[in-house]
């Protein structure tokens, strides 16, 4: 309410036009689609809006109501959600009711606000993924034990994905570039048509650091984590192989979708801007936008949904019991051959998230648990090799168990 109590305040006095016109908002412009592309956007956006809503708010009743989900990496989860949520609750809602009247319905000042918002939690979400892909990569990549109740780290991350996103979106609202209808009129958005130098500025920095640069962090991010499968291949080959293929279908999966959602917008933007007039046609712009929107469905699923932890709670959810609930036995060996074929390794393996394997230097111990069949031996990322070189070389190995 704050937000939006400002967004309106400062507006208050703005004359809000059509991109590319001289027509009021105020008015409100029928939509330059026909009736039945009207429709076929309203079914779209109700579709789209109902299962975010519903993705969404299943995200936080589990995270609210199982313990063992309430961790720093899933409340990084968790605030994707929430911006995802505010989109459904606050932004698509306007745009169904737009397309089924066939014009803008709150005026200029909910156009603003509209666009505003919009803009402000869709960032949010892009950014906070690439936090999340950053934060997969330290605890891999750095050698210090993890702390999994240090919520300070992750709230930074949160914090800055809010207020990097202020950055780029309250501009508008003084002066750099505006918010308006887009499209057919029946959506806002920031004001791609306009040739001024004050707009093409704007545009350009919101396409490179809003879109371009949290795509290139994910990518990196990524990447880095499939090379380090890559390097231990020669502890297990064919072990390596496998979860080498399943974490690189998880990355295509995440790269592709956040690709598909934003991308087509974002060329739109800029064909928008740097187009001769026409270039866009209303009708065509209608697509990238809706396009947009379906992140919201498509993320829980993703970053949700297809985690294992996450999984089991769902299933407990609905069946009225306990979720099934791992731990983590650690376990070295002298001889890291002998644990690597023992039998952990004869027994169905299961994954859950991003579990990986690396070698590390560490004093020998005395036992040796045995592990039980059903479990998953992964290489503890979070252990430092030692300097001693007189130690002699042990494997570290974390059994998730998935009993």
């Amino acid at each position: 309410m704050l937000a939006s109590n400002a967004s309106l305040s400062g507006c208050a006095d703005f004359n809000v036009s059509l991109p590319g016109d001289g027509h009021p908002v105020g008015g409100s412009p029928r939509s330059t689609l026909t009736p039945t592309g009207n429709a076929v956007v309203a079914v779209c956006l109700g579709f789209i809006g109902t299962l975010g809503l519903v993705n969404n708010l299943l995200v936080l009743v589990l995270f609210f109501r199982f313990k063992m989900l309430r961790s720093p990496i899933n409340l990084l989860l968790v605030n994707i959600s929430v911006s995802d949520l505010l989109v459904c609750v606050l932004g698509t809602p306007f745009s169904f009711a737009a397309s089924t009247q066939g014009r803008w319905l709150i005026g200029d000042r909910g156009c603003v606000w509209y666009g505003f918002a919009n803009s402000l939690f869709g960032i949010v979400s892009l950014i906070s993924l690439a936090v999340l892909s950053y934060e997969r990569y330290c605890t891999m990549m750095t050698p210090t034990e993890a702390d999994s109740s240090n919520y300070c780290k992750i709230s930074l991350g949160i914090t800055l994905s809010w207020v990097y996103s202020l950055i780029w979106t309250l501009p508008p609202l003084f002066g750099w570039s505006r918010y308006g209808p887009e499209g057919p009129g029946t959506t806002c958005s920031v004001d791609w048509k306009a040739k001024t130098a004050n707009n093409v500025s704007y545009i350009i920095c919101l396409f490179v650091f809003c879109l371009i640069v949290p795509l290139l962090v994910i990518v990196f991010c990524y990447g880095k984590l499939l090379c380090a499968i890559r390097q231990v291949s020669g502890i297990n080959a064919s072990m390596s192989r496998r979860r080498e293929q399943r974490v690189l279908f998880m990355v295509v999966i995440m790269v592709v979708c956040y690709l598909m959602c934003w991308l087509p917008y974002g060329v739109m933007a800029l064909l928008a801007t740097f187009g001769s007039p026409g270039t866009v046609t209303p009708e065509a712009s209608i697509i990238p936008s809706v396009l947009a929107k379906t992140s919201t469905v498509i993320n829980p699923v993703i970053y949700v949904f297809m985690n294992k932890q996450f999984y089991r709670c769902f299933q407990a959810l609905f069946n009225c019991e306990a979720p099934r609930r791992g731990s983590s036995v650690r376990s070295s060996s002298k001889v890291a051959t002998k644990v690597l074929r023992g039998g952990a390794l004869t027994g169905p393996r299961r994954t859950n998230d991003f579990l990986f394997m690396v070698a590390s230097l560490g004093p020998p111990a005395t036992a040796v648990p045995q592990l039980d069949p059903t479990c998953e031996p992964t290489l503890d990322i979070t252990k430092a090799p030692s300097s001693d070189i007189s130690k002699p070389v042990v494997l570290s190995l974390v059994a998730h168990f998935n009993g």
